[in-house]
C-alpha cells in the first residue's frame, strides 16, 4: 500500500500542521487498508489501477474513525491515543472534515468527466448510507427493545457493508468495467462487508482474548446488541437468558459472570450460527465472481476468506 499511502500524504498537505497532523494521524499509525486493498484489487480485474480511489476510500474510512472515536469517547486505536485526545475535539473534527473533503477532491480528478461523476455519486451515496447506519446503532443501543435480526443486517449493511461496496465499485469503475461489471463488483463488496461485520461480532463475544488483545465477552460488557446477542437471547430457556442479561452493559461484571454467560452463548450454538451466516453471504459475494479469473480475482477471494475465517 505504499503507493496509496504516499499519496494520502501527498494529498494531506498543508497549513496550520496541526491540522494536518491531525488528519494523518491514524493513517500513520497502521490499520487493515483493507478497503483500498480492495479497491486496486477490483480495478485489477478489469485490467486498470485505482490508487486515487483507494486513496479516497480509505480517507473517507479514516473520516468515520474520528468522528465514531468522538462519539464513543474511546481514547485508543491502533494503540495510539485517538485523534481528539492528542489533538482535542474541534480540531479532531476539522481533520475528519479536511479528510472528507480531500477524498472527493481526489475523485473529482479521476479519469473521463463520466467516471469521476459516477465515482462522487457513488462515494457520496456510501457517506450517506454510513451515516444513516451509525444513527440506527445509536437508536438500537438507546432503546430498551432488541432489534430483529433482519433489522441488525439492514443496520450493519449502511455502517460497515457500505464502504467495502463502494471501494469495490470505484475500483471497477477506475478499471474501465461496464456498468455490469461495476454492479457485480459492488454486491460483492457489500456482501463481503456483511460477512466481516457478522465475524467481528462474533469474535466480540467469543473471542480468544489472547488473539483479540481484549477481555473475553469485551462486547457483553459494553452492551452492545450484536448478532450473537440477539440470536442467543431468542434461543435461551429462562436460565440461560438470565445469564446473558445479567452482563449485558454491565462494565463491572465479574470474570465469573462473563463466563457464565458465555459459557450459555456456546451451548447454544451461536458460534457455529454465526460462521454459517457469514458463509452465506461470502458466497452470495463469490457468485457475483463467477467466471473471471487473474491476480485481481485471487486478491478479492483472498480478502473474503480473511474477513469470514479469522479469529482475531
Amino acid at each position: 500500500m505504499t503507493g496509496i499511502d504516499g499519496r494520502m500524504a501527498s494529498a494531506l498537505r498543508g497549513g496550520p500542521p496541526d491540522l494536518y497532523g491531525a488528519a494523518m494521524h491514524l493513517i500513520r499509525h497502521g490499520g487493515k487498508r483493507l478497503r483500498p486493498r480492495m479497491a486496486e484489487a477490483s480495478a485489477q480485474v478489469f485490467g486498470g489501477s485505482a490508487r486515487q480511489a483507494a486513496a479516497a476510500v480509505e480517507m473517507v474510512h479514516n473520516f468515520t474513525l474520528i468522528h465514531d472515536d468522538i462519539m464513543d469517547n474511546d481514547e485508543r486505536r491502533h494503540g495510539v491515543p485517538t485523534v481528539h485526545k492528542k489533538y482535542g475535539q474541534p480540531l479532531a473534527i476539522l481533520a475528519g472534515d479536511v479528510l472528507f473533503s480531500k477524498a472527493f477532491e481526489q475523485i473529482a480528478s479521476f479519469g473521463t468527466p463520466a467516471r469521476a461523476a459516477e465515482s462522487a455519486r457513488r462515494l457520496a451515496r456510501a457517506c450517506v448510507e454510513v451515516c444513516e447506519g451509525q444513527a440506527l446503532d445509536m437508536a438500537m443501543a438507546g432503546s430498551a427493545r432488541m432489534p430483529t435480526t433482519g433489522q441488525y443486517i439492514g443496520m450493519i449493511g449502511k455502517k460497515t457493508a457500505a464502504l467495502f461496496e463502494v471501494s469495490c465499485a470505484l475500483g471497477a469503475i477506475a478499471g474501465g468495467a461496464r456498468p455490469r461489471g461495476v454492479d457485480d463488483l459492488a454486491a460483492f463488496g457489500r456482501n463481503l462487508g456483511v460477512a466481516f461485520q457478522i465475524t467481528d461480532d462474533l469474535i466480540g463475544v467469543l473471542g480468544d482474548p489472547r488473539k483479540t488483545g481484549k477481555p473475553v465477552g469485551n462486547d457483553l460488557r459494553e452492551g452492545k446488541k450484536s448478532l450473537p446477542v440477539l440470536l442467543a437471547l431468542r434461543r435461551a430457556d429462562r436460565a440461560q437468558k438470565r445469564k446473558i442479561l445479567l452482563c449485558l452493559g454491565d462494565r463491572r461484571a465479574s470474570r465469573a459472570r462473563i463466563g457464565g454467560a458465555v459459557g450459555a452463548m456456546e451451548e447454544l450454538g451461536i458460534e457455529k450460527e454465526m460462521r454459517a451466516r457469514a458463509a452465506r453471504h461470502a458466497e452470495a459475494a463469490r457468485a457475483r465472481l463467477a467466471g473471471r479469473k487473474g491476480r485481481g480475482v485471487s486478491a478479492l477471494l483472498g480478502a473474503l476468506d480473511l474477513a469470514v475465517r479469522r479469529d482475531y
